[in-house]
């Protein structure tokens, strides 16, 4: 083979990107991270004010790479998940200790996840971060991948790697230059994200509840504070941004109700489109596609950051695995055992948080009836409610050896 700079080169330094790189420490292989934006946590966009439902799935593979001790004294458990219709009479309780688990999943905040990656960053061996510098083309030759990166000040850089790993978000250069089809379908949504002090305390419960005007998501987090997703349409989108904080607060009210007594205090909002996307490939010789790059999910189960740590936990098991039996890692009868592997949990997720917001945003009477039926049926029906909660935790299926607290190598 062809001499490369490195043997692993990943675009795209979020928390996906920079995740997989720490799962790769200790392997002996030579790894190089492109990121465009500065590489700290107080202008990295990945690591902003947002926070992050964390399955618990991902809190035991952050816990193996020795990300989680960091995370846990910021991190806020979900022991219960209640979900609820506005106006019907339908709901459903999770409930961890009925799982057998000390949280059902962890809510944190993008700034602290970015703050444990990065020092993890910093302290492992054969890697270079390659920041700020940004991806101008991308080629793949068969004994390797090569990558022009614009280093600045018009310096370019020429990069060969064996294997190349996009990370680089929905609207993923790698994947478009390589043209690598993908399915997007528009929602017509926007999710307006906020913090919010209730007068109650939220007793570590996660509110997920239906409204005629879109699902809105309480979540629980630190100092008696919640996390708000709230789903609005795109042309209203604007206008809630433009609300004053007693106005937005009174439109959080009217959407979740007074289970958690009135709001007092918001903090900074942020909104940003709603999407389905699914990238046609996962795999091709010499790339893989990890994260957003491969499927960006709407938000109305916090699934999307789970999926692509899930992602990260299997791409580096099969790399480390071919990599112990001396084959070549950007092969593509080596990534296309990382496909197969993550094609079950990708389509069930994808379609389950589809689902869900096609059933619920149905404003039809029969539909609404059927749909709080269905959820009391489910509220009672412990086998449904079981592998609901296993779904949610990114426990279900084959776990590869980082969600089982063991590592890549013996």
């Amino acid at each position: 083979m062809s001499r490369t700079d490195y043997d692993l080169l990943i675009i795209g330094g979020g928390m996906v990107g920079a995740s997989l790189a720490c799962a790769l420490a200790g392997l002996n292989l030579r790894i190089g991270l492109v990121e465009a934006a500065p590489f700290t946590v107080n202008a990295h966009p990945s690591y902003d004010d947002r926070t992050i439902a964390l399955a618990q799935g991902t809190r035991r593979i952050f816990r193996t790479l020795g990300l989680w001790d960091t995370l846990e004294p910021t991190a806020t458990p979900i022991q219960h998940i209640h979900i609820s219709e506005r106006g019907g009479t339908g709901f459903a309780h999770l409930d961890a200790r009925r799982e057998g688990v000390d949280a059902l999943g962890y809510v944190a905040e993008a700034r602290m996840i970015g703050a444990a990656l990065l020092a993890r960053l910093s302290s492992l061996p054969d890697f270079e971060l390659l920041c700020p510098a940004r991806l101008e083309q991308v080629s793949i030759e068969p004994d390797m991948a090569r990558a022009v990166i614009d280093c600045g000040d018009g310096r370019t850089r020429a990069l060969r790697a064996r294997l190349l790993v996009a990370a680089d978000g929905a609207r993923s250069p790698v994947r478009e230059q390589l043209g690598i089809a993908a399915l997007r379908w528009e929602y017509g949504q926007q999710a307006v994200i906020a913090n919010v002090t209730p007068t109650l305390h939220h007793a570590h419960v996660a509110y997920e509840r239906f409204t005629t005007d879109g699902p809105i998501a309480l979540l629980p987090m630190s100092d008696h504070r919640c996390a708000v997703v709230c789903t609005v349409n795109e042309s209203e989108t604007a206008a809630v941004m433009a609300l004053d904080d007693s106005a937005f607060l009174a439109l959080v009210q009217a959407r979740f109700g007074d289970r958690l007594g009135p709001l007092l205090r918001a903090g900074r909002r942020q909104s940003y489109p709603l999407f389905l996307l699914k990238a046609r490939e996962h795999a091709r010789a010499r790339v893989a596609l990890i994260g957003n790059a491969a499927h960006t999910l709407h938000p109305i189960a916090g699934q999307g950051f789970n999926l692509g740590i899930r992602d990260v936990a299997a791409l580096a098991e099969v790399i480390a695995d071919a990599s112990g039996a001396g084959e070549d890692i950007g092969a593509l009868s080596v990534l296309n055992r990382y496909a197969d592997w993550r094609r079950w949990d990708q389509r069930q997720t994808i379609a389950f948080t589809d689902a869900l917001n096609r059933l619920f945003g149905n404003p039809l009477l029969p539909v609404r009836t059927a749909r709080n039926l269905g959820l009391l049926a489910f509220d009672l029906l412990p086998p449904a409610k079981r592998w609901f909660a296993r779904q949610a935790m990114g426990l279900d299926g084959r776990l590869p050896k980082l969600a089982r607290g063991l590592p890549l190598t013996a």
